[in-house]
């Protein structure tokens, strides 16, 4: 895939598409780095250990049944799965899901200042393995 605007992501949580509310999405995926550095080395070594992540989303704040609101609130201090994929295209080698359970560890469910636009951000840790598929 060439270079694109990022304008259509697709982003689930529990199953529910709530693409269309969605301002902001980002995928962090680290790995530890363990220094396994020895006696005679001139210069530190490392090798990768446990590998963690999380979701930072965006969400243009909407209260209607089946929304933004309705949809997170219930799932308070629950693990869920969390699906996003660059584009609403189908899911190919160049528009791979990347897919796996969070803990929905907290919500603003409102927030912000006189005038501006009604969002709510969560940021929510990985609970096990993140997969990415490409077909």
């Amino acid at each position: 895939m060439p270079s694109f605007a990022f304008t259509d992501a697709k982003v689930t949580v529990n199953a529910v598409d709530l693409s269309s509310y969605v301002r902001q999405a980002t995928l962090n995926v680290q790995a530890d780095q363990l220094d396994d550095t020895a006696m005679g080395d001139s210069f530190r070594s490392r090798i990768g250990g446990l590998k963690d992540w999380s979701v930072n989303l965006e969400f243009n704040t909407d209260y209607a049944a089946g929304a933004v609101d309705a949809t997170l609130w219930p799932l308070l201090g629950t693990v869920v799965t969390v699906t996003i994929k660059p584009t609403g295209a189908a899911t190919s080698a160049t528009n791979p899901i990347y897919s796996g359970p969070v803990l929905v560890s907290g919500l603003t469910p409102v927030g912000g200042s006189v005038g501006d636009l009604a969002t709510n951000s969560v940021t929510w840790q990985g609970a096990g393995a993140l997969a990415r598929a490409s077909s």
